[in-house]
């Protein structure tokens, strides 16, 4: 195992103590462990700066336990560690040199003088590499690469991580700032400082333009710029007191500040904490309403406590009994225990998953991004997310997009955890690649084919319910996984083309699906060239009836032809959707209902409709739909055909399928269905005031003469 030693951290303490010697030593501990490949010391602003400090996995505690220590948690064989190492060093290098306070003498040696940034701050820099220290990373609870963690005194304080962008030095940097304001106020600069950029060795290549430094300063020669520091940089074009300056006011952070969940467990809530700690506050928080004698609240309790510990650090977990806090479940509109809600602030939304722990943890994933807001990408970022999403949204801006637009669409992030990632860009390369010719405007792109929003205007644009219904009809991916989670999404109210496969046979798996999806995206192409089509049908009649009108200068007949609406109502043919279902996984359900076992009988495709409980699992020949896309394709035209021209099979019952039979010409036929009821109630009715009168036998007055009281009223007779 190759360790970097750690030299001049001993020299560094030994320096503010003594200021004896500039000489960096190695520490002790490392370097009975390391090894003799130490890193050479680089140059940056004509300073000599020591090797980035490499703490080995078994001395990190005792080397983090002393100060503040920011670590980058990485792995050699990491891209996006090796794409953020340059930035990493520079930034290093960067506040390693600079001196929180001016010195009067540029020939101050950053080890021999007390003001040094490590001296002056007690802030380090450090890196873990996690391939070699796997244990010490898992200590804590590093999970993927780069994840930067600052600690004080050994225990952590806070962390990022994320994939590395083109602002991560910036992002990094005010990571750093914010800390070292909290130790020394007024120290810092506002704003921050002047930026290096990545692999740059000194502060005169900026990233930001800056005034160029004088020529010719030496390391040892007199000037301010043979030396500069954080505070003279500023000092110079924004203050002329930088030693003393007040706390700048920061904005409010998209994160909360503290770290989630620091204890890696669930926060019982009463109503006032519950106010206190989630509705007031933009902390995101994952809680679930239960009641004690609930005996799926029982089974589902270990998850739950074991995702509080997966997402320690991450996210906020909570719980709430009913039964003790019943207004608190009350005011949340809770309808059956246990309920799941996902909070941020003043806005909620309801986890309707399984329960297992996977997927709890991979909601909870989905939903830690929602803190960060939308993001706003450009064409390579997009380009990298597509390779992992299979269903995106996308909002485009320009310089006009208001606060209300991007308020707004601030509004769909938490109804979209789980299902799709929305982004937001003015990129002018995706401007050009989906033809965006107004602003702002929606899409989403699902395996690169678009589908536009159709409103246009700022108030459509800005209809959090409407664009959420838009939202919810195509979220779905072109070929989905049909699971217990989405199946009523998936199936109701169309025809489903579903693929049934096994992951057991991998090659044939993917040929499969890739069938498949071949054959729905022809399918939608056939579909909106015939919906095309119709409408230019339509609006040929239309412009042949008002062309004839004004032949005949009959102007009643011209308002009439113009007053026709092109109506592309299309309710009257099912839409046909495609998924696909793992047929190990569901065998029994499979077996049962469409007769197949896919472990004898192979990978086979059915059409299945839901509404009338009936599928189709056989060609116009009489073999079986197979997962190729000439096999689908010719199957799908005779089936959706009214009627269908191949003879359907039927998943339930013959009493099963008379009451759905009845119930479908009921909802097909309402007002029919409403006279036929009437009727048959009002001569039922009719028919037995017939039946109750026979049974009775008649009726007699008892004044008569053979009355029960005779003839007189008085019972005497003459």
């Amino acid at each position: 195992m190759r360790l970097l030693a750690l030299p001049i951290l001993c020299a560094l303490f030994a320096s503010v103590v003594t200021a004896e010697s500039s000489e960096p030593k190695p520490n002790s501990d490392i370097s009975e462990k390391g090894s003799t490949d130490v890193p050479e010391p680089t140059i940056f602003n004509g300073i000599e700066v020591p090797p980035l400090p490499e703490i080995a996995g078994g001395a990190f505690d005792s080397t983090v336990k002393d100060g503040y220590w920011f670590v980058k948690h990485h792995s050699p064989y990491c891209p996006h560690c090796l794409k953020i190492a340059p930035i990493w060093q520079t930034l290093y290098e960067f506040y390693l040199t600079s001196k929180p306070v001016p010195a009067g003498s540029s020939e101050d040696s950053a080890s021999t003088s007390l003001n040094t940034f490590p001296a002056y701050y007690n802030f380090h820099f450090g890196s873990l590499d996690c391939s070699a220290f796997g244990d010490a990373c898992g200590e804590h609870d590093v999970k993927n690469w780069p994840t930067f963690i600052l600690y004080k005194d050994g225990k952590e304080v806070k962390r990022m991580s994320g994939p590395v962008r083109a602002e991560a030095m910036k992002a990094l940097s005010d990571f750093v700032e914010d800390t070292l304001e909290t130790i020394r106020p007024g120290s810092r600069p506002i704003g921050g400082p002047e930026l290096p950029k990545a692999g740059a060795k000194g502060s005169s290549d900026l990233q930001a333009p800056a005034s160029a430094p004088p020529k010719g300063s030496k390391k040892g020669s007199k000037g301010k710029s043979m030396s500069p520091s954080i505070s003279t940089d500023v000092s110079q074009t924004k203050t002329k007191s930088p030693a003393h300056r007040a706390t700048p006011v920061k904005k409010k952070p998209a994160k909360p500040a503290s770290t989630p969940n620091p204890l890696g467990a669930s926060v019982p809530f009463t109503a006032e904490s519950f106010q206190n700690s989630v509705t007031m506050t933009q902390d995101p928080w994952l809680i679930k309403f239960y009641a004690p004698w609930c005996g799926h609240c029982q089974g589902m309790a270990p998850n739950w406590i074991q995702l509080a510990k997966e997402m320690k650090g991450r996210l906020n977990i909570g719980e709430v009994n009913c039964d003790v806090e019943t207004r608190l479940c009350k005011d949340v509109r809770v309808r059956g225990y246990p309920s799941i809600l996902f909070f941020r602030g003043g806005e909620r939304v309801e986890y309707d998953g399984l329960r297992g722990l996977g997927d709890f943890v991979s909601y909870a994933n989905k939903a830690i991004d929602v803190g960060d807001g939308v993001r706003d990408v450009d064409a390579e970022e997009f380009e990298e997310l597509e390779e992992s999403e299979e269903v995106i949204f996308v909002y485009f801006y320009d310089h006009a997009t208001t606060s209300e637009d991007f308020a707004a669409l601030e509004r769909l992030t938490l109804s979209l955890i789980g299902h799709a990632k929305l982004v937001k860009t003015k990129d002018q390369a995706l401007v050009d690649r989906f033809k965006i010719t107004t602003w702002p405007r929606m899409l989403v792109s699902r395996d690169g084919r678009p589908t536009y929003y159709t409103g246009l205007t700022p108030q459509e644009m800005r209809d959090f319910r409407r664009v959420l219904h838009w939202m919810q009809s195509v979220w779905l991916p072109i070929v989905p996984e049909l699971t217990a989670t989405n199946s009523r999404e998936i199936m109701n109210g169309k025809l489903v083309v579903l693929g049934i496969l096994t992951r057991e046979r991998p090659d044939e798996f993917l040929m499969a699906k890739k069938e498949i999806k071949s054959a729905a995206l022809e399918w939608m192409d056939r579909q909106t060239a015939a919906f095309q089509r119709e409408r230019q049908e339509l609006r040929d009649a239309k412009q042949l009836r008002i062309e004839e009108a004004e032949d005949r200068n009959d102007q009643r007949a011209l308002r009439a032809a113009k007053s026709i609406r092109i109506n592309m109502d299309q309710s009257q043919q099912k839409e046909v959707g495609f998924a696909w279902v793992d047929g190990v996984f569901w065998e029994r359900w499979i077996r049962t209902t469409y007769g197949i076992e896919v472990a004898k009988d192979g990978e086979k495709v059915i059409i299945n409709d839901e509404d009338n409980r009936r599928y189709w699992d056989t060609t116009i020949s009489g073999n079986f739909i197979m997962p190729s896309r000439t096999s689908i394709l010719e199957t799908i035209g005779k089936v959706v055909h009214s009627p269908p021209k191949i003879k359907a099979k039927t998943t339930v019952s013959s009493f099963e399928k008379l009451f759905f039979d009845i119930r479908g010409a009921i909802s097909g036929h309402p007002f029919l269905s409403i006279g036929i009821f009437a009727g048959i109630v009002l001569g039922a009715m009719t028919w037995g005031r017939g039946r109750i009168r026979k049974s009775r036998g008649g009726f007699f007055k008892l004044d008569e003469k053979d009355g029960l009281l005779g003839g007189n009223s008085n019972g005497k007779v003459d």
